[in-house]
């Protein structure tokens, strides 16, 4: 019997991509060059299951181009606003995403964030090699401190919680938080946090905000001016969710004007490009969309998706179903 046809559209760690070819007739992204939407289109025609990224438009015409051939989509990651989930449903695509491999490597990534922020350890970085640093003195590069200071979540799922964890235990945060589905009974034993009735609640008591919601419309530009002026004026806007959640005009007016103290960006509004505003200021932290970037959760990931294709095409149902 012939193997399923799999086309990967980016490079995968070596390791999962050795696993896929033993497995199925696949096709890789040697080149690691972003698909166009035409190439999309063209491996929907050309395989039983494409593997798209989170960077991966999988609209509503690539997923109902003509002649389609495939009848899943493996997304590597565990976010999927990059898949237009209605029209895979109407053209019977089975998607599917890989949740909870790469908790602890995002909410690292946070707080690394948020540390740096407020530390101002970019800067300081950037201080050092440009040579302008002339030993160490009382005032220099003051930052704020972190330890007993109260950090807001936005969501309460899994990274959240692993966040959250990491601030109370590490740092001694206060934690308080706000999602419309709370936690199951126990998820937060140990942590004392506060539930709080409203995103807006969360905004004027922390003195870090960290975004852990998923991106989309429901979520798109949650973070927005109105809401920047509730913030505490030395407080710091995490980010390391999804950058449509934040109204990156707004933060931009919001970090110039002094209304908040800082950010700490891993995801932005129309990523890769970033906005020069952004670049030029000294107290943000920009960095290129990392929250997962460990050997470790990359791989991890990889053999998810690879769990999915073979539930799949052995008739089983995938474990990480989305639609």
């Amino acid at each position: 019997m012939a193997k399923p046809k799999v086309i990967v559209t980016r490079k995968w760690p070596q390791a999962v991509e050795k696993k896929l070819k033993s497995q199925f007739d696949v096709t890789l992204n040697e080149s690691d060059e972003a698909l166009t939407a035409d190439q999309l289109a063209d491996a929907m025609r050309n395989a039983d299951a494409v593997c798209p990224t989170v960077t991966d438009k999988m609209t509503a015409e690539v997923l109902g181009t003509d002649n389609r051939r495939a009848k899943m989509i493996g997304n590597f990651g565990v976010g999927f606003n990059n898949i237009d989930v209605d029209a895979a449903k109407e053209h019977g695509l089975v998607v599917t995403n890989t949740p909870e491999v790469l908790t602890d490597a995002t909410a690292d990534l946070a707080m690394t964030l948020l540390l740096m922020t407020a530390r101002r350890a970019g800067e300081g970085e950037r201080h050092v090699r440009g040579g302008h640093w002339t030993g160490w003195r009382p005032t220099h590069m003051m930052g704020a401190q972190v330890t007993g200071k109260t950090l807001g979540l936005i969501g309460m799922g899994r990274i959240a919680q692993a966040v959250a964890r990491r601030a109370h235990h590490g740092f001694g945060m206060k934690i308080i938080f706000h999602d419309p589905y709370p936690p199951k009974p126990g998820a937060l034993e140990g942590l004392d946090a506060e539930s709080r009735d409203s995103v807006e609640d969360v905004l004027g008591a922390a003195d870090f905000v960290s975004i852990h919601c998923p991106g989309g419309a429901a979520t798109q530009h949650l973070l927005n001016a109105e809401r920047f002026k509730l913030m505490q004026d030395h407080a710091f806007l995490i980010n390391s969710a999804r950058g449509d959640v934040v109204d990156e005009k707004a933060l931009i007016e919001a970090l110039q004007s002094g209304t908040i103290a800082g950010a700490g960006l891993d995801v932005f509004e129309q990523e890769p490009k970033v906005s020069a505003a952004l670049l030029k200021m000294e107290n943000v932290v920009a960095l290129p969309h990392l929250g997962s970037a460990t050997t470790e959760t990359r791989v991890a990931m990889g053999e998810r998706v690879l769990s999915n294709l073979e539930a799949f095409f052995a008739d089983r149902e995938p474990p990480d179903r989305v639609a």
